[in-house]
């Protein structure tokens, strides 16, 4: 059975295969440059998890097998693609005339990494041949003014490779990172919510001059600050009056991360892609065009009929904007269902939301969820007292 068909019919049973397995299930199971094995394999892994590239990652590592290297190669430029680069996948095989860099990375900043994936430090990288490679594309336009190499090691014992840079005339453009590490950093990202934690995780992966440590401590501050912070941005800082909860509001973050997965479950039958985590609480599909931002909240059941509320941040916004379909996803803690509301009916019903305008220039919108008389739920409209009520948005979630 071929593998993409195999993934929409039983992911469960994909996921159980070995690496090595996934390989031989795609098209031919022959992984060659352009072939259809290639195509499926990197469709594939496009949609699984990080953590699942973590664990194929480890297989090539571990015990290698045929094209087991170029899998790897495979498997990093998806990690690329996780830290948001848009990757162009380089050639398994080198072929006369054509640049042999494994991939190209291109990140939203507008800086370009050339990157090259050596499975371990036993051999000697040629340097010059990589930068050759930088050049040629450089030459013909491909590459941004701004760029650098990146190679990426899958073992940690890489003294050798190290001195190998550091002794080079490449030394202050050129950067090494092993698999796992770019893991973590995907990691890391994945749990963050703020755009701009996001591009200060990509510049770890730039050269940079750290005599001086303060834009090294910026992005160990800044980071840390973002995943650490449980409550924003999915809860909003409720002021006192006007009928709203004071103060911040604590749920476990292992239950909502675990409410957030069974939701996006839900929605993922509905849309019939794939949806891959791209932060804390947006998702999108492998071509970026469904996207979706799932945001949780526990019941208040001290204050009437406002049973649940949440924030809509304006970088939400211009992330559903951008989609086909986009949908802001309300979940509830004691709830066996959720609310998809299209991005557009969201749109149309801002100027009808309370607004919270912060100190430090940034706002966000109120979003409120009514309990009515029979258990239907209405999203309140405070500034024009037309609810909208959530029936037709309701997803019911697996018990």
């Amino acid at each position: 059975m071929a593998l993409l068909s195999f993934w929409v019919k039983d992911p469960a049973s994909v996921l159980s295969l070995t690496v090595e397995q996934v390989v031989a299930s795609a098209g031919d199971g022959k992984l060659r440059d352009d072939s259809e094995c290639s195509k499926e394999l990197r469709s594939f892994l496009a949609e699984v998890p990080s953590d699942v590239l973590t664990r194929y990652a480890d297989s090539c590592l571990a015990a290698s097998f045929p094209k087991s290297g170029q899998v790897l190669q495979d498997i990093v430029n998806e990690l690329g693609r996780r830290l948001d680069y848009q990757v162009l996948n380089g050639r398994y095989q080198g072929v006369t005339n054509a640049v042999g860099n494994d991939g190209l990375w291109r990140s939203p900043e507008g800086h370009d990494l050339l990157v090259e994936v050596k499975t371990s430090d036993g051999f000697r990288v040629s340097l010059d041949t990589i930068a050759g490679y930088r050049d040629k594309l450089r030459a013909s336009g491909t590459l941004a003014h701004s760029n650098s190499m990146l190679i990426v090691v899958g073992r940690d014992d890489t003294g050798e490779l190290e001195a190998q840079v550091r002794g080079s005339r490449h030394a202050w453009d050129t950067r090494l990172i092993s698999v796992d590490a770019l893991h973590r950093l995907v990691a890391l990202k994945e749990n963050t919510e703020e755009a701009e934690t996001a591009a200060k995780i990509r510049s770890v992966l730039r050269p940079l001059e750290y005599t001086r440590l303060d834009a090294l401590i910026d992005v160990m501050f800044s980071t840390a600050k973002d995943v650490e912070d449980k409550s924003p941005p999915d809860v909003p800082s409720l002021e006192e009056g006007g009928g709203e909860p004071s103060g911040w509001v604590f749920t476990d973050p292992s239950l909502i991360q675990a409410k957030r997965q069974a939701i996006i479950a839900a929605i993922t039958e509905r849309v019939g892609h794939k949806l891959i985590k791209k932060s804390r609480a947006t998702y999108w599909d492998s071509d970026k065009r469904t996207r979706v931002v799932c945001t949780i909240s526990k019941r208040h059941s001290d204050h009437g009929a406002l049973a649940y509320w949440y924030a809509y941040h304006p970088a939400w916004d211009t992330f559903l904007a951008e989609a086909m379909p986009g949908l802001f996803v309300l979940g509830a803690m004691d709830l066996s269902r959720a609310f998809a509301i299209p991005v557009e009916v969201m749109r149309s019903h801002l100027e009808e939301l309370n607004v919270t305008n912060k100190s430090d220039g940034t706002h966000y919108w109120h979003i409120q969820i009514l309990e009515q008389a029979g258990g239907a739920f209405a999203l309140k409209m405070p500034k024009s007292g037309k609810h909208v009520l959530l029936a037709p948005f309701e997803i019911n979630l697996a018990t």
